[in-house]
C-alpha cells in the first residue's frame, strides 16, 4: 500500500469538505437552501472527479478540460434549481446561492487538482465577497441613491 497516495487523496478531499462546509456555513447562516451538506457534497465530488480523471489519463490536459466543462455545466442545473422567482414582485433570490455553489465545485477541482494555493486564495475571495458584497451594496445604493431591488435587500442572498 502507498500510504502517500492515500494521504494526498484525504488532503485534497479533506480540503474540498473544509471549503465546503465554509461556503455552505455562510449560506446557512442566511437561511438559504443550500447549507452546509450542498456546497461540501459539490465539493467533494468536483475533487473526486478531478482526481478520478487526472489518475487515468496521466494528467492529459484535455480530458481534465472536459471534465471541467462537465462540472461547470452540470452545477448549472442545480444553481438553477435554488434560483427562485416571485410571481408577485417578481423578484429573484437565489442568485448568489446558485454562484457560490458553482465556485464551490471549481474550489474543490481546484484542490482536486492538488492546486492548494488557488483554492485557498479563491476560498478568501469568495468569502470576502460573501462577507461584504451585501453592505457594499447597500452602501452604494445610498451614496447613489440607487436601489435595485434584486440586489439590495436587507437579506443577503
Amino acid at each position: 500500500m502507498d500510504w502517500s497516495l492515500y494521504s494526498t487523496i484525504a488532503l485534497r478531499l479533506a480540503l474540498a469538505l473544509l471549503v465546503g462546509a465554509i461556503l455552505g456555513l455562510n449560506r446557512w447562516l442566511h437561511h438559504k437552501s443550500a447549507g452546509i451538506r450542498t456546497h461540501s457534497l459539490v465539493a467533494i465530488g468536483s475533487a473526486t472527479a478531478v482526481m478520478l480523471i487526472s489518475d487515468f489519463v496521466q494528467d492529459d490536459a484535455q480530458a481534465v478540460s472536459r471534465v471541467l466543462q462537465g462540472l461547470i455545466t452540470g452545477l448549472g442545473f442545480l444553481g438553477a434549481g435554488v434560483i427562485i422567482r416571485e410571481q408577485r414582485s417578481q423578484k429573484v433570490h437565489g442568485l448568489t446561492t446558485a454562484a457560490s455553489l458553482w465556485a464551490c465545485a471549481l474550489i474543490g477541482a481546484s484542490f482536486g487538482a492538488g492546486q492548494f494555493a488557488l483554492g485557498g486564495l479563491s476560498l478568501g475571495a469568495i468569502l470576502l465577497t460573501l462577507i461584504i458584497g451585501g453592505p457594499l451594496e447597500r452602501l452604494m445604493a445610498e451614496f447613489t441613491g440607487v436601489k435595485r431591488e434584486s440586489e439590495v435587500s436587507d437579506d443577503p442572498d
